[in-house]
């Protein structure tokens, strides 16, 4: 069994029960799910913005229980920091939230799914898998 870490978008499809998630589901099928805490507080942001109550918060907290969620640490941190100068000195900017993303991806040698390909392009020590 392989580990996927997924991107906010791909976990969405699959939370909302989006039919973009079907395009994903054979990739993930029969493999662990991991989720940057990045994700996660993405998430939790959308259902802030979104003002749902807590019987919805609670349901999506019970879902997230399926994931593996993986904690920011230094290593972490410092290749959001490499990661964020490289994007900048090349004129490529990465958002905040994508850079966590991958960062954590990179940090745990994890390919990541994403819907955004073009989001993480090349960067390097960074597996992406997506579905046309």
């Amino acid at each position: 069994m392989n580990i996927f870490l997924l991107d906010t978008d791909v976990v969405s499809f699959f939370l909302k029960g989006d039919s973009r998630a079907n395009k994903y589901a054979s990739i993930v099928q029969g493999n662990r799910l991991a989720l940057s805490f990045m994700t996660v507080a993405e998430l939790f942001q959308w259902a802030a913005v979104r003002n749902w109550g807590q019987s919805r918060i609670a349901d999506l907290e019970k879902s997230l229980e399926n994931y593996l969620i993986i904690t920011v640490d230094i290593k972490v941190c410092r290749i959001w920091g490499n990661l964020r100068a490289e994007r900048q000195a090349i004129g490529k900017a990465i958002s905040p939230q994508d850079a966590w993303i991958a960062a954590t991806a990179i940090r745990h040698s994890l390919p990541l799914v994403t819907n955004n390909a073009k989001d993480f392009q090349n960067i390097s020590k960074l597996q992406v898998i997506t579905v046309k």
